[in-house]
């Protein structure tokens, strides 16, 4: 445990036990691979034994699954935006590709399985799949080719662009449309949370449909995973609906409805930032044995008043950023206090922390590869690989571009943007 640990461990009293097995299972069966995982960006087969570790040997798989279904319950319970946190924080310490490959598959859940919007009918109907012998993956498909992140940008936008189809036949969805880019897309995804319309060209939230796709559904067709910049683990492609029928009750809620908790699906995913200030805490580790060990004129580098200088600002903003991630946790675990975690107000702050976090890690990997010099462009040092991972996370959900917009039309009244 380093210097770091003991700020999660004050938030959240389970957290040293959570963290010590998480640790354990990083140390075995991720960090001795994670360059392999790095290369591996079209073969999915080479994580598995790590998260069949993860979600089936330790039982992770269950985590948000509502306890009377077999799960921990952890969705429906007071805390899952801190337990959320802290966990994401220690699997992106070992791998930020992981840690979504193994977040995504829950984040369709998040719609029918958090208080206090439970949909038992669908609980029932696929919680045995997650709490079954094998992994089990699940993804959230929104992106389309015409719009890019457009579907997030409900504010303004209200789902009108959405090309995606769900037209009702008797008691089955007829499903039409192309999406890209998912998490967990590329072959992975076993069930999809889709985001569609039940009326093209409409800026009526409620026609804004959610509707659950098991991807073994004939017509679903998903295409080989990009070649990306780093993120290997997780892998995206295009994924095409072809008059995929569907029963009309996998559909989450309702006109209206979809589109309002929806709303809290996106939120949610802000807190995988948890990702980046894991990162850099690996980052860090490295940084302390790095200029511990390198000396120069005889003295190691941190001795060095210039070094220092560098190292004290980079700590300095690895620990604020954990205590907005944090803050965020705590917003998104009391709504009584904050309000629901679909309104307009909250979205808007996950957003800006979400912003903030990683524009600071980004900064924070920067130096740290400044101090190695050639040794932080070097692979066999892991700092060029968080540094491309964490672009990516600063890239997804919208980019800094909408949570600039939403942030603006919130704290500013901007009515354009």
């Amino acid at each position: 445990m380093n210097r770091l640990d003991k700020f999660s461990n004050e938030i959240f009293s389970p957290a040293i036990k959570i963290k010590d097995i998480i640790r354990n299972w990083a140390d075995n069966y991720v960090m001795p691979m994670r360059r392999q995982y790095d290369e591996a960006w079209d073969d999915d087969t080479i994580v598995e034994p790590a998260l069949k570790a993860l979600m089936i040997d330790l039982g992770f798989q269950k985590v948000f699954i509502p306890a009377e279904f077999g799960g921990w319950g952890v969705a429906e319970s007071d805390y899952l935006g801190t337990f959320a946190a802290l966990f994401f924080e220690e699997i992106g310490r070992a791998d930020p590709g992981i840690a979504i490959a193994y977040a995504a598959g829950f984040w369709p859940l998040m719609i029918i399985a958090a208080k206090p919007h439970i949909n038992r009918r669908l609980c029932a109907e696929f919680a045995p799949m997650y709490t079954g012998d094998k992994p089990f993956f699940g993804g959230v498909f929104m992106t389309e080719p015409q719009g890019g992140s457009d579907i997030e940008n409900l504010e303004i936008l209200h789902g009108r662009t959405i090309k995606t189809t769900a037209v009702l036949d008797g008691d089955e969805w007829v499903i039409n449309g192309h999406k890209l880019w998912p998490s967990n897309s590329g072959g992975v995804a076993d069930l999809i949370g889709l985001v569609c319309t039940t009326k093209p060209g409409s800026d009526d939230e409620k026609d804004i449909a959610f509707i659950f796709v098991p991807a073994n559904t004939p017509g679903v067709t998903q295409g080989k995973p990009y070649e990306k910049t780093g993120m290997s683990a997780d892998k995206n492609s295009d994924v095409w609906f072809e008059d995929v029928r569907v029963p009309s009750w996998y559909r989450a809620w309702g006109p209206g409805t979809d589109a309002l908790y929806f709303r809290e699906v996106i939120t949610m995913a802000m807190i995988t930032t948890g990702f980046c200030t894991g990162a850099v805490m690996d980052v860090y580790n490295t940084l302390y044995d790095f200029c511990s060990k390198k000396t120069l004129n005889g003295r190691p580098l941190k001795e060095h008043d210039a070094i220092a200088a560098e190292l004290s600002e980079i700590v300095t903003g690895i620990e604020v950023s954990r205590v907005v991630l944090y803050r965020m946790a705590r917003m998104l675990d009391r709504p009584d206090l904050y309000g629901p975690r679909w309104s307009a107000e909250v979205g808007t702050k996950a957003r800006m922390y979400k912003m903030f976090i990683c524009d600071q890690v980004m900064k924070d990997c920067e130096k740290a590869m400044e101090i190695l010099g050639t040794y932080g462009a070097d692979r066999q040092w892991d700092i060029e690989k968080h540094w491309r991972d964490l672009k990516i996370i600063q890239l997804w959900e919208g980019g800094k571009q909408l949570c600039q917009m939403e942030t603006a039309r919130h704290f500013f009244d901007c009515k354009t943007l």
